[in-house]
């Protein structure tokens, strides 16, 4: 993607963002420069990878495939394996009209979706094999706001806004906003967009970017090449 894209997506999602009552933390709006000399009092940002992600999937085609995402607070995988501490993620997404988020499964994380404003969200779902595979012949069961839902192989379950679907590691899902732009909310365990992804089709989790303009904000993708480790 080029980084002049990415810096027009930021900004139309910030204003997206604002119009359903929300106001992303203050460093979301740190230049790269102020980032830079914050750096030293800001180490839980980075190495939780706080912030702006936005991608592509590697596809090259965010419009038809892809996904706009702002992790608000992230949880230590340490924590996790103790079974005690900070467990927990949260992110607001954004899902376009008709824009594919593809077909994948998490090995470790929960986490709730849940439509918090604009058009119908619709998630696809389908089970896993015995080895966590996708199965295109595997149902399951979600909670839909805490009601239990079966689903058939491919089903898609429709949310409008306020409502959620709680997803389980094995349980595969694509979504996309149906009828219009979605703003998303999703409450899950420690989030891992390293390791813990497992797409059906050979594609990535993050864009590569072309410098053809000074960034906006940094990506969290950003962090590693800005700030080492």
């Amino acid at each position: 993607m080029k980084r002049s894209r990415i810096n027009e997506i930021m900004a139309e999602a910030d204003a997206m963002i604002r119009r359903f009552g929300f106001t992303l933390p203050p460093f979301a709006y740190w230049t790269p420069e102020e980032f830079r000399a914050r750096a030293p009092e800001a180490q839980a940002v980075i190495g939780a990878r706080l912030g702006w992600d936005i991608t592509d999937y590697g596809a090259g085609d965010f419009d038809r495939m892809g996904l706009f995402l702002f992790t608000l607070r992230n949880g230590r995988l340490a924590d996790l394996r103790a079974g005690r501490g900070m467990c927990y993620a949260e992110k607001l997404l954004i899902s376009r009209r008709d824009q594919l988020s593809p077909m994948h499964r998490h090995i470790v994380k929960a986490e709730d979706i849940i439509n918090r404003g604009g058009a119908t969200l619709a998630v696809e779902l389908f089970g896993s094999d015995p080895d966590g595979g996708f199965d295109v012949c595997a149902g399951g069961v979600v909670h839909c706001d805490g009601i239990e839902r079966r689903f058939a192989p491919g089903e898609v379950i429709r949310l409008a806004p306020g409502a959620s679907v709680t997803l389980m590691p094995g349980d595969w899902h694509a979504f996309w906003g149906e009828g219009g732009d979605v703003l998303i909310g999703e409450v899950s365990t420690v989030n891992d967009d390293e390791t813990d992804n497992v797409f059906r089709d050979p594609i990535g989790r993050f864009s590569q970017v072309k410098e053809d303009e000074a960034p906006r904000h940094l990506l969290v993708s950003d962090y590693r090449r800005v700030f080492g480790g």
